[in-house]
């Protein structure tokens, strides 16, 4: 059996992700769920190598031998796929993402409406955090094609590799990925500053110097959309001003406490009739939160949510007992996930 063929039933069976080990079956994960495929025999070291390589260019080859890591877009059959290869005890690793070629609307995904109002500013940092595996990238792209149906603007997407392909309705669209089309992120949103962007989404912004080109990007009159891996609204300030050194963080909390626009973070809990669905906690910086995020009182953020929950905001615990009570997560389902369990009675 070939790649492309393993790549088909991770299709065909809905899989999320499919992985290859070494000498274990192919395995793909379904709704949350990692098992092997039915049938399939271990797959030899000398099998997965031939599997790889033969999916890659030359280059990427010659990158991934030196490097030992390597995160690319591939398409099969007219499906899309982002592809990690690695090493792991000296032998070739692969994951790859399954990814729809449909962009769900952000109705679609079931966003709630003040999600609309953020993507509705003409500046400010919008950022959607989660663990991996939670959908971030499916909802940014949902964020991305909005403003892409509602709005004549300029938008930059920054992506490692490319996921959702988008196809401009209002929208001028330029899709840069990286290696391909810029050396790294921080390069790629300084020059996106010269190339007349209104919106400008981040895949990931994983340093300091993404972060502070992102913030600045913000504050000079630009919608920016980037995703973080974290598990909350109040995590992700921290995560933020965290990231710089001591001597820097009052400034760049005095800017978080501008630019920043909104957080939506979201889990994806395991669904009573089967499938996943999504848990969010909206925060949106009001006067309120700017003020506890430059004072350093981040503890206080879940207080100021739940107080202000008439604009929109929610907290992780409120959205899980919704969901909860309408039947569509079980009780344990909903109490593992919550940091206050006893909410559920």
């Amino acid at each position: 059996m070939n790649i492309n063929e393993l790549f088909k039933i991770a299709v065909d069976k809905e899989a999320s992700d499919l992985h290859l080990v070494a000498d274990m079956p192919p395995a793909i994960r379904i709704h949350g769920e990692l098992n092997f495929i039915e049938g399939q025999k271990a797959i030899s070291v000398a099998e997965i190598e031939k599997m790889v390589f033969s999916i890659l260019t030359a280059e990427e080859k010659a990158v991934f031998l030196v490097h030992k890591d390597l995160d690319f877009g591939y398409e099969a059959d007219g499906n899309r796929f982002r592809v990690n290869i690695h090493y792991e005890k000296k032998h070739i690793g692969l994951v790859a993402r399954v990814i729809n070629d449909h962009i769900p609307s952000i109705g679609e995904l079931e966003m709630p409406p003040v999600v609309y109002r953020l993507l509705d500013l003409k500046q400010g940092l919008i950022l959607v955090t989660g663990p991996t595996g939670c959908g971030k990238s499916t909802s940014l792209a949902a964020m991305v094609d909005y403003i892409n149906e509602n709005f004549f603007c300029h938008i930059i997407t920054l992506e490692d590799p490319i996921e959702y392909i988008f196809k401009p309705k209002k929208a001028v669209i330029r899709q840069r990925q990286l290696g391909a089309d810029m050396e790294n992120f921080p390069a790629g949103l300084k020059h996106a500053l010269r190339q007349d962007p209104n919106v400008v989404m981040v895949g990931e912004m994983r340093d300091l110097e993404t972060i502070a080109t992102a913030i600045t990007l913000a504050e000079t009159g630009h919608l920016v959309l980037a995703t973080l891996h974290t598990y909350s609204a109040s995590q992700t300030i921290d995560r933020i001003i965290d990231t710089f050194p001591s001597h820097q963080q009052n400034q760049i909390r005095m800017q978080l406490s501008t630019t920043l626009a909104g957080i939506v973070s979201q889990r994806l809990l395991t669904r009573v009739d089967g499938g996943r669905v999504a848990a969010r906690e909206i925060l949106i910086n009001n006067s309120a939160v700017a003020n506890l995020i430059r004072e350093n009182k981040n503890a206080q953020i879940k207080t100021a949510m739940e107080i202000a929950g008439k604009e929109g905001m929610i907290s992780m615990d409120r959205d899980i007992r919704g969901l909860y009570e309408k039947k569509l997560i079980s009780k344990e389902t909903a109490q593992s996930y919550m940091e206050n369990p006893s909410l559920i009675k």
